[in-house]
This record gives C-alpha cells, sequence and structure tokens, in this order.
C-alpha cells in the first residue's frame, strides 16, 4: 500500500501536579480554547476539552505523525506555559497521564462526558474516576506511582 492512513481517537486525562484546584475558573475556557489551538496546531484534530479545576479531558484525533508520548509533551508544555504567562505563577501538571482509545462509534458519547464533568464530580472525586478508567481499560497500575 502506498498510502498510511490512521484515524486514532484518544481520550487524554492528566491532573495538576498534586491535583491542586489550580485551574481558575475566569482562565479554563482560555486554557481550553489554547489546547486546543495546541492541538490542531500539533496536526491533532480537537474534538472535546473539559474538566475541573485539578484536571483535564481531552479528546482528539492523534496525527499520523505523531507518537501519544509526544502530543501530550506538546500539550501540556504549552498550556503550561501559557498559564504562567496569564497568571505570573508557579504551574505545573502532573507528570503521568492515561491515555485512551475510542471508537468512531462512541466519540458522542465521549464528548457528552467530556462536556458534563461538572455533573460527574458532584458524585465522583477525580481520584475515583481516574482509577475506574484504569480498572476499564484493564490496566494494572501501583498505587504508589499513580499520584505523584
Amino acid at each position: 500500500m502506498p498510502q498510511s492512513l490512521a484515524k486514532i481517537y484518544i481520550h487524554l486525562i492528566f491532573s495538576t501536579k498534586d491535583r491542586e484546584a489550580n485551574i481558575l475558573p475566569r482562565y479554563k475556557e482560555k486554557l481550553h480554547a489554547y489546547i486546543g489551538g495546541t492541538l490542531n496546531g500539533i496536526g491533532c484534530q480537537c474534538l472535546a476539552i473539559g474538566g475541573m479545576a485539578d484536571h483535564m479531558h481531552l479528546l482528539f484525533c492523534l496525527a499520523r505523525t505523531k507518537t501519544i508520548a509526544d502530543a501530550v509533551k506538546e500539550i501540556k508544555t504549552a498550556a503550561t506555559q501559557w498559564y504562567k504567562e496569564q497568571l505570573h505563577c508557579n504551574f505545573a501538571w502532573q507528570r503521568g497521564y492515561a491515555a485512551f482509545s475510542v471508537s468512531a462509534s462512541r466519540l458522542e458519547a465521549v464528548k457528552a462526558y467530556i462536556h458534563n464533568q461538572p455533573i460527574h464530580h458532584a458524585k465522583h472525586t477525580f481520584q475515583e474516576e481516574y482509577t475506574a478508567f484504569l480498572k476499564s481499560y484493564g490496566l494494572s497500575y501501583d498505587e504508589a506511582y499513580v499520584w505523584d
């Protein structure tokens, strides 16, 4: 086959350093827009962004020429720099992340889940949500290293 084609949807979840509520409400939409622009700029079509003051959910189509690790690094680096410039503060994301594949048939459901984070988190903490995702995808993990 002379052409390389791919369409891989990723649901990415990561939190602020120590899960501190550092994403201030007045900057949340601007941060989401900046991250969306960063994703699009690296060739990863942004489909949805949401989250809470301590974590983010992104849904995007991974560029054929990017690894997940490279995309995450570029997103976090750009968002960190932007946020620090806006607030003139010390801001950081946790080192790790979770990335899950999403089938095309589930895109609308995942978008809705991401956009309804405030409703979801009225009942569940970030830690409960995160570990539920890890378990539902059959990922084994060491609790000592999940929460850096």
